[in-house]
């Protein structure tokens, strides 16, 4: 047996050893990440998580929405970072944001209330991503994602590209599984995946944890102390499995063949210390898409919430450069 971020699982179950030690690794580090987290809190200010609310997407299921903003204001949605939810990828921005943009923040399907479902694709998420369009009756949002939503947001458009009124992809990219490691990694992530359906019950994969699913739909004012707690909670809503089935999916993610189809006003903000993502292979997603432009923050694959105070200034600058293309586009068309 071995334990990792208080989940015990049976070894005998797994395929193969690598898989073992990879969802070991992968569940460390993401524990390791809420723990860096919890040590910084001292710097972070109090804040007020908006409120959220149930949303019905006819035919998908409902996920856990918050809409913020003014509704005059340019829609944008935030698609959140995998083994996360909506507002703990986001929080920071969207508290700037807000002010004068119309936010809308969700849980995608298997993280903490997001679409319960058999199986995690990614076409599945960028259709939920127009589900919420409908619902909402948003026209021509900007949609950003940061690293696995900035995947998300890209299959958006290809799917439903008359949606979609600008791009933002943030620690993101086109493709994986290009060194040796990533591929022994990715596959291995992909079997310990496979090994923890086989163990867990159907009506418990992708449930989210009873503590998140208790959230109030008022808004809620957190201390510096209490900040800390409430992340914790956001994050542990969101089970190993969902982590390891989604990592495996993400391994096989290669939009490098048609993102220079992308005809919608672009940014990718670069996040220049990133582990996980190297700068350059960010920059090379940006050359392949006509007309993107590259915004660089200086902080590492988890800087949205890290490293805000310089994450965020950059996230704005990028969306305020989609939303004036889109602008002048506007004026164009109307002239």
């Amino acid at each position: 047996m071995f334990y990792s971020n208080q989940v015990r699982l049976p070894t005998h179950l797994m395929p193969t050893r690598l898989a073992s030690r990879t969802i070991g690794h992968l569940l460390g580090g993401t524990t390791d990440l809420a723990s860096d987290w919890l040590a910084r809190r001292r710097g972070v200010p109090e804040m007020v998580v908006p409120p959220g609310d149930w949303i019905e997407l006819p035919g998908r299921g409902r996920t856990w929405l918050t809409d913020t903003g003014p509704r005059d204001g340019r829609p944008v949605i935030l698609l959140h970072a995998i083994g996360c939810t909506g507002m703990l990828t986001w929080f920071p921005t969207v508290a700037e944001l807000s002010r004068t943009h119309r936010v809308i923040v969700f849980d995608q399907r298997w993280h903490g209330r997001g679409v319960r479902s058999a199986r995690f694709a990614l076409t599945d998420c960028a259709d939920d991503v127009a589900a919420v369009i409908g619902a909402l009756g948003l026209e021509q949002p900007i949609v950003a994602g940061y690293s696995m939503g900035g995947v998300i947001a890209q299959r958006t458009w290809r799917q439903h590209p008359e949606l979609i009124g600008g791009l933002v992809l943030a620690a993101t990219s086109d493709h994986f599984r290009v060194t040796p490691h990533e591929l022994v990694f990715h596959e291995g992530v992909e079997l310990a995946a496979k090994a923890l359906r086989m163990i867990a019950s159907p009506t418990r994969r992708g449930t989210a944890d009873p503590v998140a699913a208790t959230a109030a739909a008022t808004a809620a004012a957190y201390t510096a102390e209490q900040v800390g707690r409430w992340a914790i909670r956001e994050f542990l809503s969101t089970g190993p499995l969902t982590v390891a089935q989604a990592l495996g999916v993400l391994g096989r993610h290669h939009s490098t063949p048609w993102l220079e189809l992308v005809d919608v006003p672009t940014a990718v903000v670069i996040t220049t210390r990133d582990e996980l993502i190297p700068a350059g292979r960010q920059r090379g997603m940006a050359s392949l898409i006509p007309g993107a432009t590259m915004h660089e923050a200086e902080v590492g694959h988890g800087g949205c919430v890290l490293e805000a105070a310089t994450f965020v200034p950059v996230m704005l600058a990028a969306i305020a450069s989609v939303q004036a293309r889109l602008e002048g586009r506007d004026s164009e068309q109307c002239g």
